[in-house]
């Protein structure tokens, strides 16, 4: 007897599964899929993936290589396990002491939970901003707790360069730096200890924070200028006051000590001269003391004044009786007149 079996013929949908035309777009979506990372995906050494599933995250990625995950479903969001920096904008704030700054601050953070980070910021661009508020928030704080010299000064107990020939003749004044309680250093401590605290619930770390830059309003800093110019000239001026007032007493101190040693020189030619002229008198007493000097003397100073009286041309009527007559008739009576030729 004849067995016949008849063959098994699939219905049409399931022979189009299994034609070869399906085959074929079956490899090419797998081949698409492979090229556009729609199913392998590459974590790298520095970074950390979070698998979200309809916006879910499923599953994080922290070993480097290559994963996979289910095409157009999954998606892939990778984040920085490098340090990242944070350069704040320049904040203005007042400081204890009421003077207006400018401060500008870094720091160095990175992240410490990835899926916290996600499901709290989602982004860097969110993290900055986050950081922009808790950091600028903290350094205001701490700036207006404490005094410029706090924020500008590190070392503590830090003692001037001082001349002290400069300072005894006064050119320069002593000066002082104020000593410091804390000191930037501290401060910028203080703060990253706040932020931190403050921070982390975001799944951040932050790393250090630092002052890069304090300066003053500009709006404010003219006239601080101004202020410290103004000081300036004043000391200037009452430097100049003072050499002034030193260069009167040295110009009185000279004049008193140029009269002194005037007066001295004239007293001492005066007592030489008085003595020159009792020593001249004894010379003439004593040369003058016998009869024979004293008419010498007498017949000199008649001289004298016959040779001041009579001029030339001078007609003059004298007594023989007076010693200029007696004179002249004894020089009369001295003189030989020569006796005249005999006339032949």
């Amino acid at each position: 007897m004849a067995v016949h079996m008849n063959s098994y013929v699939p219905p049409a949908p399931l022979r189009f599964l299994q034609s070869n035309v399906m085959t074929v777009v079956g490899l090419v979506v797998l081949l698409s899929a492979l090229k556009w990372g729609a199913l392998l995906f590459v974590v790298h050494q520095y970074e950390t993936v979070i698998i979200t599933r309809f916006g879910k995250a499923i599953h994080t990625e922290k070993s480097p290589g290559l994963k996979a995950k289910i095409p157009f479903i999954d998606k892939i969001h990778r984040f920085d396990n490098r340090i990242l920096a944070w350069d704040g904008p320049p904040t203005e704030c007042p400081t204890k002491d009421k003077l207006y700054i400018i401060v500008d601050c870094f720091a160095r953070w990175r992240i410490s939970d990835p899926l916290l980070y996600y499901n709290r910021l989602n982004d860097e661009r969110s993290a900055l901003s986050r950081l922009d508020d808790i950091l600028g928030s903290e350094t205001r704080t701490a700036v207006a707790t404490n005094d410029l010299v706090e924020i500008v000064r590190v070392t503590k107990g830090r003692k001037p360069l001082r001349d002290e020939e400069m300072e005894q003749s006064g050119t320069i004044l002593p000066s002082t730096i104020p000593d410091i309680v804390l000191g930037r250093g501290q401060i910028e401590h203080q703060i990253s200890e706040r932020a931190r605290q403050k921070i982390a619930d975001f799944g951040i770390e932050l790393l250090d924070q630092r002052f890069k830059r304090s300066k003053y309003n500009p709006n404010v800093a003219a006239k601080i200028n101004d202020r410290m110019s103004s000081e300036r000239h004043q000391i200037a001026a009452r430097f100049r006051s003072e050499g002034k007032g030193e260069a009167a007493n040295i110009s009185g101190q000279k004049e008193s000590e140029v009269a002194s040693i005037i007066s001295g020189a004239t007293r001492n030619a005066l007592k030489t001269e008085g003595e020159a002229d009792a020593e001249a008198a004894r010379i003439y007493t004593s040369a003058f003391s016998s009869p024979q000097a004293q008419d010498l003397y007498l017949f000199q100073r008649t001289l004298g004044v016959a040779r001041a009286a009579f001029r030339s041309d001078t007609t003059a009527v004298i007594s023989t009786n007076s010693d200029l007559g007696r004179i002249l008739k004894t020089m009369s009576e001295s003189v030989v007149v020569p006796a005249r030729p005999a006339t032949p």
